[in-house]
């Protein structure tokens, strides 16, 4: 086995670097976006912030267009934007009745339902401990929702809704990602979801969304705005460039600080803190998650060697 490079360390180092900012700054945007339910509905603070988000990815687009490989507009890129903009409105509509790090907790049986849709979409082998990993994490997933439904009510399965739409984007992006670079299909998808967005608000409430109701914002609406898109464009560039230069099994795990950084940020600008119940359940799809992604770096490291002849 060859021993890392200087230059591959430090690579690496950039990589996680990067992971670790953008979990971190995926809450903030998400706290800005909290504080717009309290004017305005869920589906109008998704048009926002996803239109706010594509603006931001213009100047990126250009600096980083050597970056941009293959092309930016078609089918599956169109699909990838149609599932962020559900993804949005699912986890949008559960801010504006929960608390972030609540709704994130539950968000987070994604990588669980990655798995589970990775056998039948993706021809990949899921073995039985993966499964049993998966039923553990969404009984953790449970244990989170089960009070909430006295509290949100039905409002726990938008996170879950949310969840699933993520997944499967993670899927349609390991397909498109084949011909086109990270960054290509992040701008793509994002100007997709912001212009299919602004279509359906103006179908849906008429073209007074846009032209009327903007009108009315206070001030610090349009800074709100302004930094949700922001944080979010920055958070997935970054992502893009971290996974360019590190395996995604290596930074896999620090998707998880999102839920961290979404209870600090929670805390301090809205005074929630999740009760133990909801700790508990965390802790649980935590856990089944990083087996997960060990089962997977472990598998593909033996397949890997005995492509190689078991060096």
């Amino acid at each position: 086995m060859s021993t890392p490079t200087l230059v591959q360390q430090h690579n690496t180092g950039v990589g996680m670097i990067m992971m670790i900012v953008a979990m971190l700054l995926l809450p903030m945007g998400d706290s800005f976006s909290k504080s717009l339910t309290a004017i305005m509905p869920a589906a109008e603070v998704t048009m926002w912030r996803l239109l706010s988000q594509a603006v931001f990815l213009i100047p990126v687009a250009v600096v980083l267009r050597r970056r941009l490989h293959g092309r930016m507009f078609s089918p599956v890129v169109a699909l990838s934007g149609l599932l962020i903009t559900i993804t949005l409105l699912g986890l949008i509509g559960a801010f504006a009745k929960m608390p972030i790090a609540t709704a994130i907790s539950i968000f987070f049986v994604e990588p669980l339902l990655l798995t589970l849709l990775a056998g039948p979409l993706l021809g990949e082998r899921v073995g039985p401990r993966r499964i049993a990993a998966v039923v553990v994490g969404l009984i953790g997933a449970l244990i989170v929702i089960r009070p909430g439904f006295t509290t949100f009510g039905f409002v726990v399965i938008y996170p879950l809704i949310a969840a699933a739409s993520y997944a499967l984007n993670m899927i349609v992006l390991r397909r498109a990602s084949g011909t086109r670079s990270g960054l290509t299909v992040q701008c793509g998808a994002s100007a997709y979801a912001g212009v299919g967005m602004l279509l359906a608000m103006i179908f849906w409430y008429g073209p007074e969304v846009v032209t009327e109701a903007p009108a009315t914002f206070p001030l610090w609406a349009w800074g709100a705005i302004v930094a949700a898109g922001g944080l979010a464009a920055t958070s997935f560039v970054l992502i893009a460039e971290a996974f360019r230069q590190v395996e995604a099994s290596t930074l896999a795990p620090f998707q998880y600080l999102e839920i961290l950084g979404a209870t600090a940020v929670g805390y301090m600008v809205f005074g929630d803190f999740p009760d133990a119940m909801t700790w508990l359940g965390v802790a649980i799809i935590l856990a089944s998650g990083i087996y997960v992604f060990y089962r997977e770096k472990k598998v593909a490291t033996a397949e890997t060697k005995a492509r190689s002849g078991g060096r």
